[in-house]
């Protein structure tokens, strides 16, 4: 038995300035791993990709491994690097095989096409029309047709913050290799509701999330083979962008149809809940201060979420708006984590550490999209460390694989410890404030450029939270997000 497994993985912000070539898949590298080297970069990692070469070990299979492609969010996704990760996956299948497994997240866009996944899966039918295809997605796929059409079988995370990557990969593998086993035929309906949920509204912790993703749990106890709610990511302006559902079964084609419908029409009744009322940048730190005031030194610091620049839904990483508003309200004792900007880092670094300097931080990158300007904030500090950005994730999200944030400083004003890294990575996980030298248990204020995946690695630090404000193509503003594609009506951008 001969499986290919690949992995091609980009959230794409078509909003985004933030560049998207064939590099930013390659990590350390000059292209990414293939073969042996992706091989060893994901076997025994909490993802997808790592789910579907232990089934395949298990199973016995040859194990094919065209490409491993992952990429943090940014702008829609140069038509050279789709092709140097398509081709490859391409000929491994036109190689023959007996399944294809693939790791993908749903909602990549690139020059040309604005369903990337669903492009791969249409060339691939046209090279292979009997061969079951099992597919993991990611919570925030914008569900296209063409995807839904030539999959064989489809898993959708049911947690967000993603924390059941791996479990997600297992669900849509062990339903193939049953196909092959002459256990199960799949049988997979779809469908959607005109609705884009905020992100900041889409926690599996929260209502209503919490509450379809428990459905699509029970419903897999009832006898489905995957249930899966997909919330849609809606920076993102594309025709298909929004909330979709998939369900599949064991030849019972009713029953899916029936289950999927379910599934839609309780998220539809909650769309009212998914919408997201965001409070002034000045009220957020009043009431973060408030609330530092009232806990104890030990209890772990209030979190302040700078969500509308997180850069894993493709925001810059440099947008110094709520920085610059932690700086001027005087906060103190506050780790900031983090600025994206690679010519200030290489500034420390020439100084050393220990220098003392002034730079003007963040704000390199304009959003033209949104017609806002990059605005550098000038910060003083002393350098007190320099790295190499590397660190490998202790979990629960995507456990054991290697991030690599390029050459790392921390600029330190006395009162703000602030990080400044070369690369966009999100802080989800320990690890990062590990790699900079930064307990965030010991500090009294904590800013992240994040939305919800700080959570999974962070969140049990945290005496409070509080979402600020701020700016950038992550924004959940849609008001400021220039809408042209998306398909009309669609609820909240109009009164359903």
């Amino acid at each position: 038995m001969r499986v290919v497994i690949a992995q091609m993985k980009h959230e794409t912000n078509t909003f985004s300035p933030v560049p998207t070539p064939l590099a930013r898949f390659a990590g350390e590298h000059a292209t990414p791993p293939e073969g042996a080297d992706a091989y060893q970069a994901y076997k025994d990692t909490g993802s997808a990709i790592g789910a579907f070469i232990e089934l395949a070990e298990e199973a016995g299979a040859e194990i094919v491994l065209p490409v491993a492609a992952s990429a943090w969010p940014s702008g829609p996704v140069d038509d050279a690097a789709y092709e140097h990760i398509v081709r490859r996956i391409e000929a491994a299948v036109a190689d023959g095989c007996d399944a294809v497994l693939l790791d993908l997240h749903g909602a990549m866009v690139t020059r040309t096409h604005e369903d990337g996944e669903g492009e791969l899966l249409r060339r691939l039918r046209a090279i292979a029309p009997q061969v079951p295809i099992g597919i993991a997605l990611d919570m925030h796929t914008n569900l296209f047709p063409a995807l839904a059409h030539n999959a064989t079988v489809i898993a959708g995370y049911q947690t967000y913050p993603h924390v059941d990557m791996f479990e997600t990969g297992l669900r849509a593998g062990r339903a193939v290799f049953a196909q092959l086993a002459g256990r199960v035929q799949p049988t997979l309906a779809f469908g959607q509701r005109p609705m884009l949920p905020h992100v900041m509204r889409q926690g599996s912790d929260d209502s209503p999330n919490r509450e379809l993703q428990a459905r699509c749990k029970a419903i897999e106890m009832e006898g489905a083979l995957c249930a899966s709610v997909f919330v849609g990511f809606p920076n993102a302006d594309v025709s298909q962008a929004g909330l979709s559902a998939v369900v599949v079964t064991d030849g019972d084609a009713e029953r899916a149809a029936r289950w999927t419908e379910e599934l839609l029409d309780l998220a539809w009744q909650a769309r009212a809940a998914f919408v997201y009322q965001p409070e002034p940048l000045v009220e957020s730190l009043a009431r973060a201060q408030a609330l530092s005031a009232q806990q104890p030194a030990a209890a772990g610091p209030v979190v302040l979420l700078d969500h509308s620049d997180n850069c894993a839904s493709g925001g810059t990483m440099d947008t110094m708006t709520v920085l610059g508003a932690i700086l001027d309200a005087g906060l103190a004792d506050v780790a900031a984590f983090a600025i994206c900007d690679p010519g200030a880092v290489q500034m420390m670094m020439h100084a050393g550490v220990g220098a003392e300097l002034q730079l003007a931080l963040g704000g390199k990158m304009d959003m033209p999209a949104i017609d806002l300007q990059g605005s550098p904030r000038s910060v003083k500090g002393r350098v007190r460390l320099i790295c190499d950005g590397r660190y490998r994730n202790l979990g629960p999200m995507a456990r054991g694989e290697l991030n690599h944030m390029g050459p790392t400083a921390v600029l330190d004003t006395g009162k703000v410890e602030i990080v400044v890294i070369s690369r966009q990575v999100e802080p989800h996980d320990l690890a990062a404030f590990q790699a900079v030298g930064i307990d965030p248990a010991r500090k009294r204020y904590l800013m992240l450029k994040s939305r919800i995946h700080w959570r999974a690695g962070l969140r049990r630090l945290a005496s409070a939270v509080v979402e600020c404000n701020g700016t950038g193509v992550c924004t959940s503003d849609y008001t400021a997000l220039p809408f042209h594609h998306v398909r009309r009506p669609i609820y909240p951008l109009d009164p359903l």
